[in-house]
């Protein structure tokens, strides 16, 4: 299939016909990539924790990443009915 480059602003692009757009699953946001010289869009990859590792340090150096039971006291229920395994 060809398509032609059409002016956009200052830069091109490329219009993609709509039953390649439904059969890759594309929507608003897509990932373009360069390989060997051939042009690659996909569907963004799904990256669930990206940013965590973030998000971990700086509650380290705020002090807030301890356990939340050393915020509480622990109660008479506790020491006789709470069991470890």
């Amino acid at each position: 299939m060809k398509a032609l480059l059409v002016p956009i602003g200052n830069s091109r692009g490329v219009r993609l016909p709509k039953p390649l757009i439904e059969q890759c699953g594309l929507a608003d946001e897509i990932d373009l990539d360069v390989q060997d010289g051939t042009i690659l869009i996909r569907a963004p990859r799904i990256r669930p924790r990206a940013g965590w590792m973030d998000a971990f340090a700086r509650m380290a150096h705020e002090g807030d990443d301890k356990l939340a039971e050393s915020h509480f006291p622990s109660t008479q229920w506790d020491k006789d009915e709470w069991e470890w395994k």
